[in-house]
């Protein structure tokens, strides 16, 4: 029987699914050794998680805050004031450093953007 353009059987199929059915699951590597893994990291490999995104200083730390602010909170959670978009970061599993920074900016100030958020996060620390 023709499967169209796969080159497996269907038994090497099913047998591939229950090899990475650990990694798949776990979100990391299931074997001890790390030669044994199905895809082992280079050496020259770029670092791929770097930790939570958080303010701070360097190029590209307003782009890589901006992005990380649109993900968690979304277009629905402005306009708001740093108290809300705090609990909306708390709810969301925001790393606390970033949650704690919202909340202690100015209660009185609105914020319409994501981009204005990082920019009064990244501007209060200089």
């Amino acid at each position: 029987m023709q499967r169209g353009s796969d080159r497996h059987s269907a038994h090497r199929d099913d047998e591939m699914k229950h090899e990475l059915q650990g990694l798949l699951r776990s979100g990391h590597p299931t074997r001890s050794a790390e030669w044994h893994d199905p895809e082992p990291v280079a050496d020259d490999d770029p670092e791929v998680a770097g930790g939570p995104v958080l303010p701070g200083h360097g190029p590209g730390r307003l782009e890589a805050l901006r992005h990380e602010l649109g993900r968690l909170l979304g277009r629905t959670s402005f306009p708001a004031t740093p108290a809300p978009l705090a609990a909306t970061l708390r709810e969301r599993s925001a790393p606390d450093a970033l949650v704690e920074r919202v909340a202690a900016l100015a209660p009185d100030t609105e914020f319409r953007t994501a981009s204005e958020l990082a920019g009064a996060l990244i501007g209060d620390q200089e």
